[in-house]
């Protein structure tokens, strides 16, 4: 049976650098608007079993920086994740428990792996919904507080004042643990 979930501005803007100028300026026009939205399929939670689903993250910036998900580690850190690009372009920002930061474009028939134990959240740096499916072990779990807890991802991805996009450093960030 699917379950879904929906993330819209104001329920995740603190994932945003220096929020509170640039939200409070959105506020009356996208306090409701989706980020983006996520069905997932769970057979069962045994081990072996797997987690699939799609998720559609929509175009758009808060300040500078493209939406994103709240990313995560996997409660069981040693899991894996796919993720298959089905239309729109973005990345997957990853970092390594070592504070290695890697970056991996999401786009049509584009496989991105995420290696265990790190740490990775999408991006949608284009104009366009950006749709991929994903899956990881039905017992690997999500453990979303991570990147609150050290203050944010060591890398953020702002526009580059063009049409594209840029890697920034998050001086907040500390190594995670």
């Amino acid at each position: 049976m699917p379950t879904g979930d929906t993330k819209n501005t104001s329920g995740i803007w603190k994932v945003f650098m220096k929020t509170e100028k640039s939200f409070s300026r959105m506020l009356p026009e996208w306090s409701e608007k989706v980020v983006y939205q996520v069905e997932d399929h769970r057979a069962s939670e045994q081990p072996g079993d797997l987690i699939y689903g799609t998720t559609v993250m929509m175009p758009g910036k808060v300040g500078n920086e493209f939406f994103m998900t709240r990313g995560h580690q996997h409660q069981k850190a040693e899991c894996a994740e796919t993720y298959f690009g089905l239309s729109g372009e973005g990345i997957l920002l990853l970092e390594s428990p070592d504070g290695d930061v890697e970056v991996r474009e999401i786009r049509a028939g584009i496989m991105v792996y995420v290696p265990p134990y790190w740490i990775h959240r999408s991006v949608n740096t284009g104009n366009t919904d950006l749709v991929f499916l994903f899956n990881y072990p039905s017992d690997a779990g999500q453990d979303y507080g991570i990147i609150e807890r050290n203050r944010g991802m060591r890398k953020r991805v702002v526009t580059d004042g063009t049409n594209g996009w840029e890697l920034k450093d998050n001086e907040d960030s500390v190594k995670f643990s």
